[in-house]
């Protein structure tokens, strides 16, 4: 029988998996961290989410990750829901509601890139994380008392590495979920997303650093990150069947922008990305010594910022659990617990909040649209169903609710 040493492999080096790393080494758990990208292009990602909730800044702090962050990103305590069609604000929601229940009452507008970028930093200088760059993840092996990765390193060699278990934070593509051949059950949008990010300060129009703008024809996100260049990232849906050539064009982009804000004058638009949106979660999390978080098990539309958050929140559910197994205060089974706990998170607040929300955005009917911005100004205007309201979209129901499942 192989003597498999107690370390950890976790596959990808994005938000979850380095922040399930860093967990995993504080508390003295060695840990190999393989990731496909290098050096030399680690930071040549897509721009992607990058509204951390409170819930999930509690989770940064505990790393040592919050006092880097914060001053790369925009403290933001009140987002806005807007109704494009009238032109009017429809509610300002304040997170001081959530002054007695988080340290944390605001979201921090910062970017995953800059996530990663400081993680990276803190698992290279962590003497029990074995940091794989330039490393390509390609098959697994695992039996009842361990697993076996198969990888291409840098030099295109074949190696492999040994560990008590094996987590895929590979996000949605997953080799091992794929390879376990666990079902990724949901759908998939019709219509892609447009990114645009501009250099221009919409604040002058009365926007707050977070907006989600219903409209029936033309739903949009306007979000702001710190620069240099300060950027507005702004999301539209669009056609289906629309040549996506076309849709790029800059003339297409400023035109679309010009529909959004009328200013006269060409806007700055300094990135743009078109990108299909899926709402899936894998039928199941875990199988036997292999272990899914993040996108590996779960994908959904980025309205409401639930994607990374509840990434990361997987993250240090299943390193506490790891930990526990570890210093011998818990047997195999509490890795059951993981996946009920989260595939519930996944399914009933993660999905379920991510569908209303885009529903609630591109609602056509007028007197749907009517009753849903009533209600949004009731519970924004009344302290106690606010709290409420403040409470399930920072997630911190989600994580009571999880808590709660033995």
């Amino acid at each position: 029988m192989p003597q498999y040493p107690g370390r950890i492999v976790v596959i990808g080096a994005g938000p979850v998996g380095l922040c399930l790393s860093l967990a995993l080494a504080q508390a003295d758990v060695k840990v190999c961290l393989v990731e496909a990208l290098g050096d030399d292009n680690f930071l040549e990602q897509v721009p992607r989410a990058g509204t951390n909730h409170p819930a999930t800044l509690e989770m940064l702090d505990r790393l040592g990750l919050y006092q880097k962050l914060e001053p790369r990103g925009i403290v933001a305590p009140v987002f806005h829901y807007w109704d494009r069609h009238e032109g009017k604000l429809i509610a300002a929601f304040d997170h001081i509601h959530l002054k007695d229940d988080t340290r944390f009452p605001y979201v921090l507008q910062c970017e995953r890139i800059k996530i990663v970028e400081e993680a990276l930093k803190m698992a290279k200088a962590h003497p029990n994380i074995d940091l794989r760059l330039s490393t390509e993840f390609t098959a697994f092996a695992q039996d009842a008392d361990g697993v076996v990765a198969r990888l291409k390193n840098p030099a295109g060699g074949e190696e492999t590495i040994d560990g008590r278990y094996l987590v895929s934070g590979e996000g949605a593509r997953s080799i091992v979920r794929k390879d376990l051949g666990i079902a990724f059950e949901g759908f998939t949008y019709d219509d892609r997303t447009l990114n645009v990010e501009v250099a221009y300060d919409f604040r002058r129009h009365g926007y707050a650093e977070r907006n989600y703008i219903s409209d029936p024809a033309e739903w949009s996100n306007l979000f702001h990150w710190k620069g240099p260049p300060d950027r507005w990232r702004v999301h539209f849906p669009t056609d289906p069947h629309a040549d996506e050539i076309e849709l790029m064009r800059p003339q297409a982009l400023q035109a679309r922008l010009q529909g959004f804000l009328p200013t006269g004058k060409p806007f700055d638009i300094v990135g743009s990305n078109l990108y299909v949106v899926h709402q899936r979660v894998a039928a199941k999390f875990r199988a036997g010594r292999a272990i899914l978080a993040g996108d590996a098990a779960h994908v959904n539309s980025p309205i409401g910022a639930m994607g990374m958050n509840s990434g990361i929140h997987d993250a240090i559910n299943l390193a506490d659990k790891l930990i526990a197994i570890a210093r011998q205060q818990a047997d195999d089974s509490v890795l059951d617990r993981y996946e009920r706990q989260r595939r519930h998170v996944a399914v009933a607040h993660t999905q379920a909040q991510t569908i209303r929300n885009k529903r609630l955005l591109a609602e056509k009917d007028p007197a749907v649209r009517r009753r849903n911005h009533d209600e949004l100004r009731r519970t924004a205007d009344d302290p106690v169903l606010a709290r409420k309201f403040l409470l399930r979209t920072a997630l911190f129901d989600s994580l009571r609710e999880a808590d709660a499942i033995a």
